[in-house]
């Protein structure tokens, strides 16, 4: 796996580079400055991408949208010494695929990673080695809880960051749903729902123009069947309660994780 660092402080630079090294990753570049990335990442083309907060010239936060916006096939897994879980919430819905709070030790990177990579693996069956794809494949999600209405289950994704509808795109389809429509706003989600009448909508919290929980109920009464679940780095009380009351059927959190989307839609189908 190809891996960009992007952090002002030497050491730390130094630290993560021979750490991946260590573990098999190859270290294309090591960037002390916010200003230069994106023209990094479209010369050396990483897979990954280890990202500062607090950068000299332009922020991590900026950085990351730019990134998920124009290469959402790039995971960002975001850093920061920042204190409360403001800066994660942010992070998380801009699209990081993990995240480290500093200080962090080596085996928090190792083990972010692993996950980072799990989840990408997952999303994109294409990618993974001939052996693993002609291996027998476990009984997709939709299957094991039945069929009994005889048709395949459909799914809409509603997310403003491309980099994540594109990761739910690939877990849901490997887990056996059909995802027939996507949306990047509220009103876009409204109409997918009236249009396709899912099984399920995935529905991020903040979206420009008409936000998650402002379109859920009117998704509700456009489309009474479908189970909505709310798509979120934010989970405090107040939201996951506002959600439920306005007829919103669970939620997923940003970083989005492959096992915990498997086991919501279990529980989801079987209830």
């Amino acid at each position: 796996m190809r891996v960009l660092i992007v952090d002002d402080n030497a050491s730390m630079r130094d630290l993560l580079s021979a750490l991946l090294t260590s573990q098999g990753y190859a270290v294309v570049g090591a960037l002390e400055d916010g200003n230069g990335v994106m023209e990094a990442v479209r010369a050396l083309s990483p897979q990954i991408i280890c990202l500062d907060y607090q950068l000299p010239g332009r922020d991590g936060l900026d950085i990351l949208r730019e990134i998920n916006s124009d290469h959402p096939e790039i995971d960002v897994l975001f850093i920061t010494a920042t204190e409360g879980q403001g800066i994660e919430t942010q992070a998380a819905d801009a699209g990081a695929a993990g995240f480290l709070r500093k200080p962090f030790g080596q085996k928090q990177v190792i083990d972010e990673l692993q996950q980072v990579r799990e989840t990408r693996r997952r999303a994109s069956p294409e990618s993974q080695p001939e052996a693993a794809v002609n291996s027998p494949a476990p009984l997709p999600v939709a299957e094991k809880a039945g069929k009994a209405a005889g048709h395949q289950r459909t799914a809409v994704i509603a997310d403003d960051n491309s980099s994540i509808r594109l990761l739910l795109k690939g877990l849901l389809t490997e887990l056996g749903l059909q995802v027939v429509g996507q949306a990047a706003n509220g009103e876009e989600a409204i109409r997918a729902a009236t249009n396709y009448q899912p099984t399920v909508l995935f529905l991020d919290v903040n979206m420009p123009i008409l936000g998650g929980l402002e379109a859920l109920p009117k998704i509700v009464a456009a489309s009474p069947k479908t189970s909505v679940v709310m798509v979120t780095g934010d989970t405090s009380r107040s939201i996951v309660q506002q959600a439920a009351g306005l007829g919103a059927r669970g939620y997923v959190v940003k970083p989005v994780r492959p096992a915990y989307v498997e086991k919501f839609l279990k529980q989801l189908f079987n209830a």
